[in-house]
This record gives structure tokens, sequence and C-alpha cells, in this order.
């Protein structure tokens, strides 16, 4: 079993705060998680069987009356459980008391992050990250804030990235012995989310239009959201378009990237970007394989930076340090992939790109948020396919992709 970097804080969350909650998507191993970290004889309640799913959803309140140290998976599945949790922990606020999972994220309905405020944790959970497959211990974000980036000990490059980034973090797909079987254990995983977690939070108007529009978003996977261009692929509305797009963040297909801006710079791109949360769905959805991407160098672009983007997430959720994530571009195209912000306001930039070199230009966009920043400013990566930390001036330094999870 893999050692999960996100196990650490769901135990400590456990000792203080009498509702966890693990959200992520459906099958990056939330489950498997959960039964790990609890105490042994803790019951176990899935709502994904239709007994337990019924008599949630008949009688939340009776469902949970008498459950103590229970762990409850796929509780979006019934929302109403929460309300009925809430009432429980009101009137016993030991912790550790509910360990719940989540394919969609249930706290985005008002009712029910309004009622759980300051009883409950979330923590959000992706498919597996190269350095928990590697059993390594990530030391990329610590090294970036102190500015001492390492070259890999074993560093991956070419032919051997490229597999790696097509193959993504699921446990199932990363199991199947060839690429047709991944990429046919992703269709299918996108018509099960398509087809039934989403219908578990909202109602879909043109459901079956849904695998075209997610086929939109994947050809712009990296790019700015343009949800009048998004809606108009399935003759939806700009408003309806921005709503499939918020569903499909909910159960953990997408994300927006925020834009990062500073008053230090007046004209800055205000608008979000858009990602896949795993290249193996990304590369299944465009119909992207390995003969045909290494034939065609150019579609290895926005598949690196969207891994790049996933990896760092993951990154982040077993972090100490506390981090958002962001985007920078200005009004003269220069731009920063992404822009992690710790909480005492320290800036470090990673920009991708999917070549064995990289030049000075490359370094414009992180230029500019250096200047932008002044000392907040941490330091500044081209993260590129090749073996060697080069340095390009002070607090800039060209850094091969594969220190997001090696030994260094």
């Amino acid at each position: 079993m893999y050692q999960r970097l996100l196990a650490p804080r769901v135990r400590e969350a456990l000792t203080d705060t009498p509702v966890v909650l693990i959200i992520g998507p459906r099958r990056a191993g939330k489950t498997t998680l959960a039964r790990s970290v609890g105490e042994e004889g803790r019951p176990y309640i899935t709502l994904d069987d239709p007994t337990a799913l019924e008599a949630a959803r008949a009688d939340p309140q009776g469902f949970v009356r008498g459950l103590d140290n229970a762990t409850i998976d796929e509780v979006q599945r019934a929302p109403d459980v929460l309300l009925a949790i809430k009432k429980s922990v009101d009137d016993d606020y030991r912790p550790g008391r509910f360990l719940l999972t989540g394919s969609a994220n249930v706290m985005t309905l008002p009712k029910v992050s309004d009622s759980l405020a300051g009883r409950i944790e979330t923590l959000t959970m992706l498919p597996l990250a190269q350095a928990e497959l590697h059993d390594a211990v990530p030391t990329f974000l610590d090294r970036m804030y102190t500015g001492h980036v390492q070259a890999p000990k074993a560093p991956v490059v070419g032919e051997d990235l490229l597999q790696i980034v097509l193959a993504g973090g699921f446990p199932e797909a990363l199991s199947r012995a060839s690429e047709r079987r991944r990429q046919d254990w992703a269709r299918s995983y996108l018509t099960s989310v398509l087809t039934r977690d989403l219908r578990d939070i909202a109602e879909i108007e043109k459901l079956t239009e849904l695998p075209r529009f997610v086929r939109f978003l994947a050809e712009h996977s990296g790019q700015l959201v343009n949800y009048s261009q998004l809606g108009s692929s399935i003759n939806v509305s700009h408003k309806t378009g921005q709503r499939y797009v918020g569903l499909l963040e909910q159960v953990f297909l997408v994300a927006t990237l925020p834009p990062w801006h500073t008053n230090a710079i007046k004209r800055i791109t205000k608008t979000a970007k858009l990602h896949f949360l795993d290249t193996a769905l990304l590369a299944a959805t465009r119909g992207l394989t390995f003969d045909r991407v290494r034939k065609t160098r150019d579609l290895f672009g926005p598949l690196l930076e969207t891994f790049v983007f996933a990896e760092v997430l993951k990154l982040i959720s077993g972090s100490e340090m506390r981090l958002d994530a962001f985007h920078f571009r200005d009004q003269e195209m220069r731009e920063v992939d992404l822009v992690l912000e710790r909480d005492d306001g320290m800036i470090v930039g990673i920009e991708v790109k999917a070549s064995a070199t990289v030049r000075s230009a490359d370094f414009a966009g992180l230029r500019t948020l250096a200047a932008a920043c002044g000392d907040r400013f941490a330091f500044g990566a081209v993260l590129y396919d090749s073996e060697d930390v080069v340095p390009f001036g002070e607090r800039l330094a060209a850094v091969p992709v594969s220190s997001l999870w090696d030994r260094a």
C-alpha cells in the first residue's frame, strides 16, 4: 500500500476535530486511506451500498443516531446526513467522531458549509503523486522557498517522462499493463463521473452533451477560461457553461487556477486558467497516445503543464506550509504557469517548458514577477525536460521536472 502524503494530516485532524472529511476524485484512494487511519473496530459504512443509501436518505437523523467514531464513505450521495451529523456533534463534541469521504465537494453547498462551520476539517486528496509512487519524502516546495534546488539523483527525461505524464495517478489505471487498457479504464471512469456522480449533486439539463463539453475543455486545458466559448460548444449560455465547469470542479475532473495580481503591475490578466486534474484522463479525452505525442511534440506542452500543476497541488496537500496557487500573465503576454503564495506573503514562481533546452527569454514572466514582488520573491524555476539545475541569475534557475519527486 502506498504511503499517502495526506495521511499525517488526517491522523492529526482526528485528534482535535469532531468531523474530518476527505474529498477528492472517485478511485483516488480515499477509502483505503480512511480505513488505514481509523482505529481498529471503527464502524465503516459506504453509501455506495443501496441499503445504506436508502436508510441515509429516508431518515438521516435515525441513520446517524448511535454512530460513534464511525467512517462514512461517499457522503455526497446523501448530503442531509451532514446536517444530522451536525446535530450529533453539537450534543457530543469529542474529536474524531466522524471520518467522512466524498467524491464531490459537498462543502460548496451553502446549507452544509454553514451548518458545519467550526466543527469540520476538510482535506483534499488527489490521485497518486509521483513522490508517493516512488516512496519518496518530497522536498521540492521547501527547496524552492529556501532557494536551494538540487539536480535529481535519478532524473527522468525524454520518452520516460512522457510515459509518466500519460499514465496519470489513478491506482487502478496504473495497475494495467498496457496503454490501451489504461485508456479504456479512463474512458469508463469518465462515463461514470458524467452519468452518475454529477447526478448526485445537480440537475443537468443537457446530460447527453456533457461528453462533448468535456472534450472541448480538454482541448483548452492549460488555457484561460472563456465561458462563452465553452458554452457555445454545446449551444448553452455563458452562465450555463460557467455552471457546468463549476460542477466538473465539484467532482474533481477539472480545476480553475485564479490569477495572481498586485498593485505594482497595473495591466494584469484577471482571468482564471483551466486544468484537468489528471493527465491520464486528459490524454484519454483528447485521444493522445504515446506514439502520437512522441511524433507531434507540440502536444506535449499542455500535457506537461497540467501534469506539473496536479503534482504541485498534491505536494501542497501534504506540506506543512500553507500555500495558495495562482497563475500570472500581464498584458505583454509575460506569464508564469504557477505562482505559489505562502501565508506569510512569500512567493515562488514555476514556468513549465516541454523541452530539453531553456533560454533566457523563457524567464521573462518570472523576472516580471520577481520585480513586482521585490523581497517577497523567494525563487523562480523553469521546469524542463533535462537532468541539470542551471542558474539563470539571482533566485532563478532551470530545474528538471523530475525534481518534483526525486530524493534530492
